[in-house]
């Protein structure tokens, strides 16, 4: 495929995948070697093998989390910075997913995979970022409870008041303490507790102002 058309093809999409060259009778070899002289070139850029996305593109990097590694969404710190549940910045775009923990650094950032059990993988909503794109992230409940699921002592109240969480009113209660029972962990449901009690007292202090 010449690099006119292949430019027609993809220029309204945000990243781009080696399976998109394989028409006709292109084979994955003729395929990827083409990618790397355009690569080389600097006419696409390449995010990881197989995946990769025009220099005038700008994606948003949740957008990009969800397609590094397929079966994953956006959670622990970020999705916490995102809901506005943590005070700090968050380097490192932080993402759960099935498969093993790997990581990426790219034009966008630094992406970050941690393995959850398949039992674990809910939870996760189908967001709107901005304009019409859209990735899969974390409700702020499950956000919280991933982070604690993978933190040796997550469910010490010492670690928890160490999050400094903010804006509790956002929690749903109902739902954090649901989620924590469906995954029958112990450590999961003290933890759900002990949030909920933080919840309870910051909305009770409020209403006495």
């Amino acid at each position: 495929m010449r690099w006119q058309e292949f430019r027609h093809i993809v220029q309204d999409e945000p990243l781009i995948e080696t399976a998109l060259l394989l028409t006709g009778s292109v084979t994955r070899h003729q395929a990827q070697r083409q990618l790397t002289d355009w690569t080389s070139a600097g006419k696409i850029i390449q995010l990881r093998r197989g995946l990769y996305t025009l220099p005038q593109r700008n994606p948003h990097p949740f957008v990009v989390a969800n397609r590094l590694v397929a079966g994953s969404y956006v959670s622990l710190q970020m999705a916490l910075a995102y809901h506005h549940l943590i005070p700090e910045h968050v380097a490192a775009i932080t993402s759960v997913t099935t498969e093993r923990p790997v990581s990426y650094q790219n034009k966008f950032g630094r992406f970050s995979y941690r393995h959850i059990q398949p039992t674990l993988f809910f939870g996760m909503e189908y967001r709107l970022l901005v304009g019409d794109e859209y990735a899969f992230v974390a409700t702020p409940e499950k956000a919280l409870l991933d982070l604690i699921h993978l933190r040796p002592g997550g469910d010490s109240r010492a670690y928890i008041d160490s999050l400094r969480l903010q804006n509790l009113e956002i929690l749903d209660l109902e739902r954090l303490l649901g989620f924590a029972e469906r995954t029958g962990k112990p450590k999961l449901m003290r933890a759900a507790d002990i949030i909920a009690t933080l919840v309870q007292q910051e909305l009770s202090e409020y209403e006495t102002l």
